[in-house]
Formats: C-alpha cells, structure tokens, sequence
C-alpha cells in the first residue's frame, strides 16, 4: 500500500480525518487510557476482532481481559500495545493440578505464539471458583496456578506475565463496614494458600464486583446515589468515610486478607459494571444508571483516586463489558452490560466528567456519544462523532493548520 503524502491531493481527505481523530483522542478520551475492558464473546452478531482492535485504539483503551485465549483476537491486537490478560476456563483447572504437562502444553499454545507481539502481561485461572460448593474445583485452584506459572518460568516469561484468578466478592462472609471484611469460613481453607501464591509471585487479588447486584436485591434500603458515585451523605468506618459501595468492596477484601496475616498484596477489579437494561423486576437496570455508574467510574480512574483505607494506591478497575452480548443466559441484563452495540454504536452516552456533580458539571475528560444508528466502524460516522465533539475554540486553533493541508 502506498503511504500518503502531502503531495497527493487524494489523500488529503484521509489526512484531514486522521488529524481530526487524533485531536478528539488526546484531547477528549484520557480517563479511557487508565481502565481495561472486558472483551466476552457470547454472542453470534460480533464484529470481526481487527475491528475491535481499530475501535479500542481510536478510544486510547489499552488493556483488555478475554475469557479465553482467542487466537483470533490476540493476532489482530499483535503489535498494537494493547496489554492482555487472558484465562484458563474452569474445565481446565483438574487436569492442569494434576498434570502440570497440561499446563505448559496451554501455555504453548495460547502464550508462547504471541508474545512479544501482542501484550500478554497476565494469565487468570479460574473464574469464580471458589463458593460455589465445587470442592473438587477449588482444591485444584492453587495447584493449576502454581503449574500455569512454572510452565512461564521455563520459558522465561514469569517476570512478564502475572497469574491470578478472578473471585466473585461474594467470596466474602462479611465486607460492611469495610473492615470487619472476612472471607467465607468455607472457602478460607483455599484461600490461605492462594494468598501465600499471590505473595510470593507478585500477583494481584483479582475480584468481580457488582454494586448493581447490592441494589437490585435491595433497592429500599440500598441508597442508588452511593452505587452510582453520585452525591450523597456517605458511611463512615471508624475515621474513614465511604461515598462509593464498590470502594468499601474493595477495601474489605484488603481487610480479609489482613486478618489472614497478608499485607502485601494488590487488589485490582476484574469486573464491575451496570446493565442498560434488564427485566421487569431487575430494577436500576436502565441506561441512565448505567451511563452513570459508568462515567462517574471513569471520572475517579482518570483522577487516579484510591480507596479511602488506600488513598495513595489507585482504583485498578476492568469494565463489564465491551460488547451487550446476545447469547449469555439468565436475565436480560446478563445480555445488556455493553458499552456498545454489536455495530459499534455505543448503547447510551457517558460523560466522564460528572462524579462528584449533581447538576452533572465537572471537568471533561471523556465522553462515549451514541450518534444515531451509525456504526463506528464507518470511517464516516467516526469523523462525523469527532467533529461533534470538537469545540469550537480548538477548531479555531486548527482550522488554519488544516487549511494549509488541503491546499497542499
């Protein structure tokens, strides 16, 4: 393919769209740069990955969480710098714990291939296996991580790639107020010698938390603005004072670990996230609350906010999800967690500069619009949206310098 030039008249219409994409990008999406996104797949309508790969780019979001270990995905992202974090499904973990040959035979085939030219930094291994009264499973937890990492070591990779599990915050027999955080009896058995792998590897403690799910289930009692990151009175735990559900989540796994004597490990959210839409009795499940939770969650990750009981640490957070996905089971909001459209149009507009803003003011650092039906994958649509949201005092800065362009 031949490379534009300021010579070629017929490129100028491509220069012109390139410039105009690459100032809405910096200038607009930077809370987009700080957080991953979920990348699940069951569905049948989704757009092809190298399109995803140009979606995720042109939104500055530089790391993803896939569910499996997609080839197809994980080629299309090659030589892009998007950081993955790939997962062993739960039907691998017993054969992986007792035969470690399985797991360097995963690691070849699902690591080893892409790496340096796709961004693996990390490996989950499991998914909400602990809780669930799968005994058999959860033994097998520790022993398939443990096999999953020393085959990394034999190739050198260890230092490069991370090896976690992903726990539901369920996991969790108390987490309100924050520290009284305590871990199921039934599950501390596993749990003390996963701590003791995430201590001696380096590892993070990977949780999924809904406060959508707290709300749901008690929508009389649990305040919406404290879920939502919208103004409100806050609780207080001894001198510290939470205005957010998932920040007093995570700071009660911070506690439980403590109370199994470990200090030293990482917390980050491998899932969070609020449907659009659900059933009749799936209340809050609206795109209001969802633009919302979403936005004002962003907001806190481009400020590089912390916890209260971890200020200096900040939110370390992966989005639920990337795409609403047609083919997941349960209620409808399983199928309405996207922040966009199979097409790419997003599902509602975010505006990540209103936390903290009850007439929804605040900074700009990013906004998601829905512009009507149009994909964002039409290169058209796309500069059509950056045109939108360019202001008009940046098109006065800009407009002499594009002049000059498409004279050339």
């Amino acid at each position: 393919m031949t490379r534009p030039t300021m010579e070629s008249g017929a490129s100028s219409p491509l220069l012109l769209g390139l410039v105009l994409l690459s100032l809405f990008s910096v200038g607009t999406v930077s809370a987009q740069q700080k957080f991953g996104i979920n990348y699940g797949q069951i569905a049948n309508n989704l757009p092809d990955p190298t399109q995803v790969a140009s979606l995720l780019r042109s939104m500055n979001v530089n790391r993803v969480k896939l569910y499996d270990a997609d080839p197809k995905v994980l080629t299309a992202f090659a030589n892009t710098g998007v950081e993955f974090i790939i997962s062993v499904g739960n039907e691998n973990l017993q054969t992986m714990a007792t035969s470690p040959g399985a797991a360097r035979q995963w690691v070849a085939q699902h690591v080893q291939p892409f790496i340096p030219a796709t961004r693996i930094t990390g490996i989950i291994v499991g998914n909400e296996v602990l809780g669930n009264n799968d005994t058999a499973m959860a033994a097998s937890l520790v022993p398939a991580m443990q096999a999953v990492y020393d085959a990394l070591a034999a190739l050198g990779l260890s230092g490069r790639v991370t090896v976690s599990s992903a726990h539901s915050v369920n996991v969790l027999a108390s987490s309100f107020p924050p520290s009284s955080g305590a871990f199921q009896e039934g599950v501390a058995q596993y749990v003390r010698p996963l701590l003791d792998f995430h201590s001696k590897t380096g590892s993070p403690f990977l949780i999924n938390a809904y406060p959508f799910f707290a709300y749901k289930g008690s929508p009389a009692s649990v305040s919406l603005p404290y879920v939502l990151f919208q103004p409100n009175a806050g609780v207080r735990d001894g001198g510290l004072v939470y205005d957010n559900m998932l920040y007093a989540q995570i700071d009660a796994v911070y506690a439980a670990m403590k109370a199994m004597g470990h200090t030293d490990i990482g917390v980050r959210v491998s899932e969070t996230g609020w449907p659009s839409k659900g059933d009749e009795d799936e209340v809050g499940a609206t795109a209001q609350n969802a633009a919302a939770y979403n936005g004002n969650l962003m907001q806190r990750i481009a400020m590089g906010q912390g916890t209260p009981l971890k200020p200096s640490v900040p939110i370390d957070v992966f989005v639920f999800a990337l795409f609403n996905e047609n083919m997941k089971p349960g209620p409808a909001s399983e199928r309405n967690y996207g922040l966009f459209y199979p097409n790419g149009s997003p599902v509602y507009a975010i505006n990540a500069g209103t936390a903290g803003s009850g007439d929804g003011g605040g900074s700009s650092v990013g906004r998601f619009d829905p512009y009507s039906s149009q994909s964002m994958f039409s290169a058209a649509s796309r500069l059509v949206a950056v045109r939108r949201r360019l202001s008009s005092l940046t098109l006065l800065l800009v407009l002499p310098v594009l002049s000059a362009l498409l004279a050339c």
